[in-house]
């Protein structure tokens, strides 16, 4: 039989190794080694989102120890009012390397609404925490991520599927084992809580749009900026000087503060503000340990329980997105050229 017929080509076969395939076309090869890449990376972007959300949540978990610890002695506006000036010298390392550049916006509408915000938003807060037991008010802000997932639907148009939605939700029970409603009853430290929530929710929202449009330097920067001369007033007038110790813990607050916002900032860059605001429960576990540790505030079996349904559903939502991504390269068409 001639070399070039049908039977020579299958006694080819044969010779070669009758177990092995056809040889994959090579588009078929780069694309899943385009696949395999597509899928480290967004590992390693999940990972990243991780990281930063874990400093950040370290970082505002010392932020409402300190707050606590002042509230005694300072009024809460006061802090917010130090907590901005100080923060204006932090951010100042991190310009090197970007210089004044990196703080230009073309959005100074959203930076000063977003200003007010916080204002109102950090003095609910800071009065709040000084109210209730930390874990529970920090527990109770665990709504923030369900008001911010909503917010990211409506406002920025992001995709939330079902199963983020259910891993968000359950987050949500989770903060609701730690509070145990029926709430004996609606405080006013929970009240402000909650509407410091609501805030913080839309603020992050905010952060997510402009973190595509504006360096983080000056999300950061802009923000105490801004709330700086806004709280000067109510502060003015409610004025009282700190004193000794008082001091070296408000410039605490400013540096710990900057890190944390930088960190948040940072992740909202890297992913989608539906995945990135979940990480945020984060913080209830740190603050339960810290005000253990500094106030004797001994969380219950039920807050454990609440803190680990809650930290569950940001693994999954990590594990999730991963191979959702995975899921839409596979579908997507392979742009290689050949």
């Amino acid at each position: 039989m001639p070399i070039g017929s049908a039977g020579a080509s299958d006694r080819w076969w044969v010779g070669i190794g009758a177990i092995s395939a056809p040889p994959m076309p090579l588009k078929y090869i780069f694309r899943e080694d385009h696949l395999v890449q597509s899928n480290w990376m967004f590992k390693s972007t999940m990972l990243k989102v991780a990281c930063c959300m874990l400093i950040a949540c370290l970082c505002f978990s010392l932020m409402s120890g300190i707050i606590r610890h002042l509230g005694d002695e300072l009024e809460p506006i006061i802090i917010v009012f130090f907590r901005c000036l100080f923060g204006i010298v932090a951010i100042l390392p991190f310009l090197v390397g970007t210089g004044l550049a990196s703080l230009k916006t073309k959005h100074p509408v959203l930076h000063t609404i977003r200003g007010f915000l916080a204002v109102v938003g950090m003095c609910c807060w800071f009065y709040g925490i000084n109210l209730m037991p930390m874990a529970q008010a920090v527990a109770l802000s665990f709504t923030s991520p369900l008001f911010a997932s909503v917010a990211a639907v409506v406002l920025l148009g992001e995709v939330m599927r079902a199963r983020r939605w259910s891993a968000t939700l359950i987050g949500f029970v989770g903060t609701l084992v730690v509070l145990r409603p029926g709430f004996e009853e609606f405080t006013l430290g929970s009240s402000l809580i909650l509407t410091g929530a609501l805030l913080m929710a839309v603020n992050q929202v905010m952060v997510k749009y402009l973190s595509g449009k504006d360096h983080p330097n000056a999300i950061v920067f802009w923000l105490v900026f801004l709330v700086f001369p806004l709280s000067s007033v109510p502060a003015a007038v409610m004025w009282e000087a700190p004193a000794g110790v008082e001091w070296t813990w408000l410039i605490a607050l400013g540096l710990i503060a900057t890190v944390g916002h930088q960190s948040m900032v940072r992740a909202f860059a890297l992913a989608d503000a539906t995945a990135v605001v979940p990480f945020d429960f984060m913080r209830l576990p740190f603050v339960a340990l810290l005000g253990f540790i500094a106030f004797g505030e001994v969380p219950d079996l039920w807050t454990w329980v609440g803190a680990l349904i809650i930290v569950g559903s940001c693994v999954y939502i990590a594990h999730r997105e991963a191979k959702v991504s995975v899921r839409k390269e596979s579908k997507a068409p392979f742009s290689g050229n050949l």
